[in-house]
């Protein structure tokens, strides 16, 4: 997160337990950003910059004294976040903007910690951050329109994508990844398969289109009445978890089938079914393409 404030032109400071660790944060930090440049992922003089320009603060409170944003990524420990917000609500100033990079914590249940709760919120990153687009934005009631607004633009100009979504344990993000895993688990305590038959399945099968279409729009173009037969034979084989969703059953009673018929969830337009048709085929021979180029991830065999 760091690295990206810095490389877009904002100043950034960071704190840890101790300003020795802060201080060892740098250095990792300054040396991963030579490796990525190395590797031609980032700019040339991407580290000179990162080192010249990032702070390892003493404290947290010396970070966050002069701070126009401040992010709390801190382990997943209620206790330890209740302790950092207090020390961050004590020393930002009034106008900056407190937001959690938690992953599943309710941002409800840690605005407790904050003083002024109408400048916090969460803002969710993906790792590696500088590499994946995500961030979810994450308001609860007590949060002003305007430190939303805020988050949201700073997170743009560092060439992220922002998603404002609902304060639910695991947010979007996890909620989904938790419930593949879940999933995925289960069917190797089950003995059904492996893990390294999963991962295979899954990067090669669906997880292949993912990066261009989504659950809904996924089944918007296979078809809503395929996916409500589908569960029917899923939740004959598993029980209740795979019950077909009543809201699909409606849409498919009232005859809005997805693509071919309805628009399905995302509104896909009928007429433009080729065009869509096309763009699917592109993206997917460009991600194969891709792979290959890439060529084999490095622990498996050549």
């Amino acid at each position: 997160m760091a690295q990206c404030f810095i490389l877009a032109g904002y100043e950034c400071a960071i704190a840890d337990i101790d300003k020795e660790t802060a201080a060892a944060a740098k250095v990792r930090l300054v040396g991963e950003a030579r490796a990525y440049e190395e590797d031609g992922l980032f700019e040339p003089g991407s580290a000179d910059l990162i080192e010249e320009r990032l702070v390892a603060a003493d404290s947290i409170e010396d970070a966050v004294r002069d701070a126009d944003y401040i992010a709390e990524v801190v382990s997943e420990n209620l206790a330890a976040k209740e302790q950092v917000f207090g020390r961050i609500s004590a020393a930002a100033p009034a106008n900056a903007v407190i937001t959690s990079n938690t992953s599943a914590i309710p941002i409800s249940v840690l605005a407790e910690f904050v003083i002024n709760p109408e400048r916090f919120l969460g803002a969710h990153w993906m790792n590696p951050a500088p590499f994946v687009p995500c961030v979810e934005v994450i308001p609860i009631a007590e949060t002003s329109e305007v430190a939303t607004t805020r988050v949201e633009q700073l997170l743009e100009s560092v060439g992220k994508v922002t998603s404002r979504v609902s304060d639910v344990a695991g947010f979007v993000a996890n909620r989904l990844q938790f419930a593949l895993f879940q999933e995925s688990m289960r069917m190797v305590d089950e003995g059904a398969a492996t893990p390294e038959l999963i991962d295979e399945v899954v990067s090669n099968s669906f997880g292949f289109r993912l990066p261009f279409f989504g659950p809904f729009a996924g089944a918007d173009m296979a078809g809503l009445d395929v996916y409500v037969g589908a569960y029917g034979s899923l939740s004959k084989a598993y029980g209740e978890r795979y019950a077909v969703p009543p809201s699909l059953v409606d849409r498919v009673n009232s005859g809005n089938l997805g693509l071919k018929a309805g628009g399905g969830f995302t509104g896909m337009d009928a007429s433009k079914r080729d065009e869509i048709a096309r763009y699917r085929n592109r993206a997917y021979v460009a991600l194969a393409k891709l792979r290959e180029e890439l060529g084999p991830r490095p622990d498996r065999d050549q």
